[in-house]
């Protein structure tokens, strides 16, 4: 089984912070990603996440025993969020989830390490507001909008896979992706 990861960093594709991000992210991570690479591809799971301070966008699965297709999956999210047809209630769970992402309960210990890299990284209130109301805001055309850019991460992005080095050089020799082996451990 492997670890299949690929990703890119969306500033340097020209994107712009936008509070959608958020609900996009929950959405792919709970449909497509679960469907496709969980469900479909039989790897224990699958998720994407965006750091907002890095601007990477990071596609991640574990305990994956399909390789080739996870990378494909990965590379099709562009499509499928470029045609997906949302009803408003998907909409409006995935907006939910997005704000109990961004308001998960926290201990003390946890609530002063946020309030400490909020403020190392110059957060603030009216910031954190703005992004609220873009998560609230999101329509279906972010999500197209969005399949736009994760076009260029298929194409720019980066491949990284802990796994057994036999998966890795059999798709390496067919050509579909040139993967070089190192031993880390």
């Amino acid at each position: 089984v492997n670890y299949v990861g690929k990703g890119a960093n969306l500033y340097d594709l020209g994107y712009t912070y936008h509070g959608s991000i958020n609900v996009i992210t929950n959405y792919v991570r709970t449909s497509w990603l679960w469907d496709k690479i969980r469900a479909q591809g039989g790897a224990y799971g699958a998720f994407c996440k965006f750091g907002k301070q890095s601007g990477v966008w990071t596609y991640l699965s574990y305990r994956d025993p399909n390789l080739e297709g996870t990378l494909r999956n990965y590379d099709e999210t562009a499509d499928f969020l470029r045609a997906v047809e949302l009803s408003d209630d998907e909409l409006t769970k995935s907006i939910i989830g997005a704000i109990g992402s961004m308001d998960g309960y926290q201990l003390p210990d946890a609530k002063g390490y946020s309030s400490l890299v909020r403020h190392l990284v110059g957060e603030s209130d009216a910031e954190r507001q703005q992004v609220r109301d873009q998560v609230l805001a999101t329509t279906p055309a972010d999500f197209r909008a969005f399949g736009d850019l994760l076009a260029d991460v298929a194409s720019a992005g980066r491949v990284v896979v802990l796994g057994g080095s036999e998966s890795i050089q059999r798709v390496s020799q067919n050509g579909t992706l040139p993967l070089t082996v190192r031993k880390v451990l």
